[in-house]
């Protein structure tokens, strides 16, 4: 994709979401036809962002680990968006409703890695990726996009508009979790005080850390690498719940804790 068309569609994306307003599309001039395309007007997209709101790159989030989120998504495998602090907030977290266009709402399993993960010929697993991991965090991801509906969706599109994320809540990391079945742990939506959805960590690959293995292998695909100190939110453990103005939001992680979100 030729660098014209890349900025062109990322000033495309950067001004929707600055005017919280959608769009069919994009032009057909500007949609990407491939995950490289996409990935570029992803690192594009998300340059505009930090370079107006300040921020800097933390980590990654994964979309589309979820078979709920691949069917809503219209792609059969994951990709990966940024994460950045200008749009990072600490439980309990209080935002603005009126800044996003929608307000999907996902429990996720974040980790935060301890030492850089090498290139490595064998691919990693969920077994030999926890020697990277330093913590567990709770989390909520608030997704969303700026298209008319999200059947227009293909995995380059998806990409492009880093991966629909719009913000991150994180609770308090955990240090003791190598006790932990991942794929058994079970999680709570609860909205305005009722269990509105219910999951566990299965629904995440089959384990949290299975996503992350996946990332450490695909990030090199495109000149990247998790590094000491990233951050990674692995995709929803439930259905994405779809939000008002107005509701508050926890994510029960049980032993892990909670993440509490108050959409103003």
């Amino acid at each position: 994709m030729d660098v014209e068309r890349t900025n062109r569609a990322a000033d495309i994306l950067y001004r929707l979401r600055r005017a919280v307003t959608s769009v069919d599309e994009l032009p057909a001039e500007s949609r990407p036809e491939d995950l490289s395309a996409g990935y570029e007007i992803q690192n594009e997209l998300v340059d505009q962002l930090e370079a107006k709101y300040g921020g800097t790159a933390i980590g990654y989030k994964i979309a589309c680990t979820n078979a709920h989120a691949q069917q809503l998504l219209n792609t059969d495998a994951p990709v990966f968006g940024r994460l950045s602090s200008c749009f990072t907030y600490s439980s309990p977290a209080k935002i603005s409703g009126t800044a996003f266009s929608i307000l999907g709402i996902e429990p996720e399993f974040a980790f935060r890695i301890s030492r850089d993960v090498p290139t490595s010929e064998a691919p990693y697993s969920s077994e030999t990726i926890i020697n990277f991991v330093a913590g567990v965090i709770p989390a909520i991801e608030l997704v969303g996009h700026r298209f008319s509906g999200w059947n227009v969706f293909d995995a380059p599109t998806l990409v492009a508009d880093n991966a629909v994320h719009q913000a991150w809540i994180r609770g308090t990391e955990v240090k003791e979790w190598r006790q932990l079945n991942f794929s058994e742990h079970a999680v709570e939506l609860i909205v305005n005080g009722d269990v509105a959805l219910k999951g566990h960590g299965a629904n995440v690959l089959g384990n949290p850390l299975s996503a992350l293995a996946w990332l450490a292998n695909e990030l090199p695909r495109w000149g990247r690498s998790l590094n000491a100190g990233d951050l990674v939110t692995t995709g929803t453990c439930t259905d994405v719940y779809t939000a008002k103005i107005g509701d508050s939001i926890r994510a029960d992680f049980g032993e892990l804790g909670s993440v509490a979100l108050k959409l103003a």
